[in-house]
Formats: structure tokens, C-alpha cells, sequence
């Protein structure tokens, strides 16, 4: 039996020890719009039609309270993530750019032996973040 089909992604997580530099970068220099936020727990960021999930490590391994309304199951990881944006190829210099601009280290610039090109980045947390174009994965 084949497997039901799927959409796409609807969301995708990291995580952070600091929320707040996490929102300045995701917000402040990439530019993304804050969908909510939770004090010690989260900030989720819009990215086209998905969601960015940055969440606070040591809040999300704990079960949720027996009374919790939403009892998402415990989760988190250790170590840098990688996170991908989807930019055109003519937007790389710019993004190239504006990153410098803000003081982002750029950690690589290159083309992958199908030509694409993809530009990487780490956030304030240590995940590694990557502006690519999409032919990278036609």
C-alpha cells in the first residue's frame, strides 16, 4: 500500500538558548514576520507558506502538564541545526550583501555541481542557515 500523499512542509524547528537574539536575527536582519512568541519557550517566524519554529531547548524536553489544554509531546535536539530559505538566484549577491551589512559572517559561498548556489550563515544559536537557490533541488 502506497503511502498517502504528502503537501509539503508546514513547519520546521530549531532551537535556541536565546530567544530573543534569535528573533533579532530572524526577524531583524532576514526579515521574517514574528507569528507568535512565548517568553522562555518560543518564537515561531513566517517563511513563505511554512513556519519557522525557534524553540527553547530546555522548555520543550519537559511533558506537558496534566492539565495542559495542547499537549504537545517533549522534543528538542543538541548541537547546530540547519535551516534552508529558498531565495532566487539573482537575490544572492543582494543577500550576500545585506548580511555583511549586518555584521553575519558569511561561513560559505558556493556553487554545488549542479550550479546552484547556496550561501551559508549561523544564527545567534550556532544553527547553520542557508540561502539557496531553489534549482538546488530541481
Amino acid at each position: 500500500m502506497a503511502a498517502p500523499a504528502i503537501l509539503g512542509t508546514l513547519e520546521s524547528a530549531l532551537y535556541a538558548d536565546d530567544l530573543e537574539a534569535a528573533e533579532r536575527f530572524y526577524a531583524g536582519v532576514i526579515g521574517l514576520d514574528v507569528v507568535t512568541r512565548q517568553a522562555g519557550r518560543h518564537v515561531f517566524f513566517r517563511v513563505g507558506d511554512s513556519i519557522l519554529l525557534v524553540f527553547d531547548p530546555r522548555a520543550t524536553v519537559h511533558p506537558p502538564r496534566p492539565d495542559a489544554a495542547i499537549r504537545v509531546p517533549p522534543h528538542g535536539a543538541t548541537g547546530a541545526g540547519h535551516f534552508c530559505l529558498s531565495v532566487a538566484a539573482e537575490a544572492l549577491d543582494d543577500w550576500r550583501g545585506h548580511l555583511d551589512a549586518a555584521g553575519v559572517a558569511i561561513e560559505a559561498d558556493f556553487r554545488w555541481p549542479n550550479g546552484a548556489r547556496s550561501i551559508y550563515v549561523r544564527d545567534p544559536a550556532g544553527n547553520s542557515v542557508e540561502f539557496a537557490e531553489p534549482a538546488l533541488w530541481s
